[in-house]
């Protein structure tokens, strides 16, 4: 095992986590911040942010880096959209990332009940930026789709890692098909703003970084992130590198370079930390199309 470095340490403010906690059991919420053992969420939660899971807490796939459950999933909550909206409105959220596990038990892998959710957010709350961290629904359009209508204005689905890797960290997901899913919204979403992230630090090469932001950007990703990977247990993958915070700072000026919109590059970034930071920092040019859009084709 590597030792952790120095700058693989926070300070872990208390005061509000359990306040949070309660919010979310009151709502009968999950949230991807306590399931996947994020090293943020003491600062989070005491910040009243939180990423809110939805589907279950169980995943139907076994990702070799995750520490979300793997198994057999229990029924929908046909309240759960409601609840998500309630718990928004009642937080008076300005920025929310909803998430899920992998449910391609159904039939439509949860891409409706997704999309349920993200309208109830939008007529209780809507001055509330939504942001969807979504799986890849298998790269089926038509699901992408029924996300895409609802319209979201931050789409994030994360490649995770290089394409040498994928096999062995991710679990039924694909690289070229994670970069088809960036790619189809926004080709057919233009005003939706799209994100995806990497984890380093997983024996990566610094080319195949480059290759993979390269990739990302080619397919029309705005957004980017890029963290270091922390094991959760001893039965995952095993972290093989801790990147320097000046390494993480040479491949956000790169993304900048390669033309990201914003790049969002650290040891403790993951996908929605201080999400509603990165949307602030986009080029006014992008917040402003994504505007005059939805005047356009209003919901």
């Amino acid at each position: 095992m590597i030792r952790k470095p120095s700058w693989i340490k926070k300070s872990i403010p208390l005061s509000g986590i359990a306040s949070m906690q309660n919010k979310l059991k009151e709502d009968q919420l999950h949230s991807v911040c306590e399931e996947a053992k994020c090293p943020n969420l003491p600062e989070c939660f005491s910040k009243g942010i939180a990423t809110v899971m939805i589907m279950g807490d169980i995943c139907t796939r076994s990702c070799k880096f995750c520490s979300v459950k793997t198994g057999k999933p229990f029924a929908l909550d046909p309240h759960e959209p409601e609840h998500v909206a309630n718990w928004a409105k009642n937080l008076k959220l300005k920025h929310l990332v909803i998430t899920s596990v992998d449910r391609d038990d159904l039939a439509d892998l949860g891409a409706t009940h997704f999309a349920s959710t993200i309208n109830y957010v939008k007529k209780a709350c809507p001055q509330t930026i939504i942001e969807v961290l979504t799986p890849d629904f298998q790269g089926r359009e038509l699901l992408i789709n029924q996300i895409c209508k609802a319209n979201p204005i931050i789409f994030n689905h994360n490649l995770e890692t290089v394409k040498r890797l994928t096999p062995h960290v991710r679990s039924a997901a694909k690289y070229d098909q994670s970069l088809k899913v960036i790619r189809h919204v926004k080709k057919n979403y233009p005003s939706i703003i799209t994100k995806s992230g990497l984890m380093l630090g997983l024996g990566e090469t610094e080319s195949e970084i480059l290759e993979a932001m390269y990739d990302l950007k080619l397919q029309g990703c705005d957004l980017l992130t890029l963290g270091q990977y922390l094991q959760p247990t001893a039965n995952h993958f095993p972290v093989m590198s801790y990147v320097h915070p000046h390494k993480f700072e040479e491949y956000k000026l790169k993304g900048i370079q390669m033309g990201f919109q914003s790049v969002f590059s650290g040891p403790f970034v993951r996908s929605s930390y201080l999400a509603e930071e990165l949307y602030q920092k986009i080029q006014p040019t992008l917040q402003a199309s994504v505007f005059f859009d939805k005047i356009s084709h209003p919901s």
